[in-house]
């Protein structure tokens, strides 16, 4: 359990007076403590964003960047229940792992009304790296963190390597009406840190290089060239990430989604390239029927989702490219296609 914070105030004559903790208002105030100093929770991060909303209708409470240009999740317990906390802040560190570095800068641009670029030299003293959001921590803030949600993060770090922690804070108030404040983490950072390196699941965001040595390997790299290649443009502009090539547009909001991936990691000889297709967003890009979109796709394909009901642009179908055949007739045929019907 976290440690239990006891504060005395030394008063006249060398005595010790206790002070009692009170839950006067804290909660409420805490996130607002947080975005105007971030460092209570940590020295090195930057807020860049308050109540963003994901693709999937959630809203991360606090979103910041540290200085090496990884994003940290802040979930604020609030009411919510172990369950609720802890499976929100996953589900949302989840979703900013998806955010490209431009959809990131925009986030950012909203919410300091300043470019990103600017801010976080001023903050940090150095200039922003090129490669954002290679790795996603999180932090679980509250009063106090019940023992269901401890067994839960602690089993995350410990066993797993994820990259969270939960940061309780201790309130007083002394007699002459000053008010104080401690802070205490569940795990130590340090700690924290250890498991994290330690597990084998931390990934980095692989190069184009290294998607198609793997692809090679899996014994798909003509096919998987072939394709990353000739859907470059075609359905937006080509990007990398931790397990695949991805293919973005820009939405009418003005933030990039995905429309297409290719996962070299999933391919193999026998079936062909791994592919996601998300079949909504490729139709409202190119102005095209989604179902003709469908029909140009491998037979050998499923229906698919993100995750669990998801709305429909989080849809799709996943399959595989067998042969260069395959690829001609979904290249082409989106080049030929008929626009949407107005």
């Amino acid at each position: 359990m976290p440690e239990d914070v006891r504060l005395w105030e030394v008063v006249s004559g060398d005595h010790l007076t206790e002070l009692p903790k009170t839950k006067l208002n804290l909660e409420r105030r805490i996130e607002d403590w947080i975005t105007q100093d971030i460092s209570i929770l940590a020295a090195d991060l930057l807020v860049i964003g308050r109540q963003v909303a994901t693709d999937f209708g959630g809203y991360v409470d606090l979103l910041c960047i540290d200085s090496e240009g990884n994003l940290t999740v802040v979930e604020l317990k609030r009411d919510k229940t172990p369950r609720e906390v802890t499976a929100q802040a996953l589900d949302y560190a989840a979703w900013v792992e998806t955010l490209s570095p431009l959809r990131v800068s925009e986030i950012a641009a909203q919410f300091l009304n300043a470019g990103l670029e600017e801010t976080f030299e001023k903050r940090f003293n150095k200039e922003l790296p090129d490669s954002l959001n290679e790795q996603q921590s999180i932090l679980v803030v509250g009063s106090e963190i019940d023992a269901g949600s401890e067994r839960i993060i602690r089993y995350l770090s410990e066993s797993y390597g994820v990259d969270i922690n939960a940061i309780t804070f201790s309130y007083f108030r002394t007699s002459d009406g000053r008010e104080l404040l401690a802070r205490v983490f569940l795990v130590d950072p340090a700690e924290v840190t250890q498991n994290k390196n330690k597990s084998r699941g931390v990934r980095s965001i692989l190069s184009e290089q290294q998607l198609q040595d793997i692809a090679n390997e899996q014994g798909v790299g003509e096919l998987y060239a072939s394709l990353r290649s000739r859907l470059s443009g075609l359905l937006g502009r080509p990007t990398t990430n931790k397990s695949a090539a991805a293919f973005l547009c820009r939405s009418e909001d003005g933030s990039q989604k995905v429309t297409f991936s290719l996962v070299p990691g999933k391919s193999d000889s026998a079936n062909g390239v791994s592919f996601q297709a998300y079949t909504h967003r490729i139709s409202e890009y190119l102005h095209r029927p989604e179902q003709s979109i469908v029909e140009l796709l491998p037979k050998s394909r499923k229906v698919y989702e993100y995750y669990q009901n998801a709305p429909k642009e989080l849809t799709g179908w996943s399959g595989f490219f067998k042969n260069q055949q395959e690829i001609d007739c979904f290249v082409e045929g989106l080049k030929t296609q008929p626009l949407q019907a107005p």
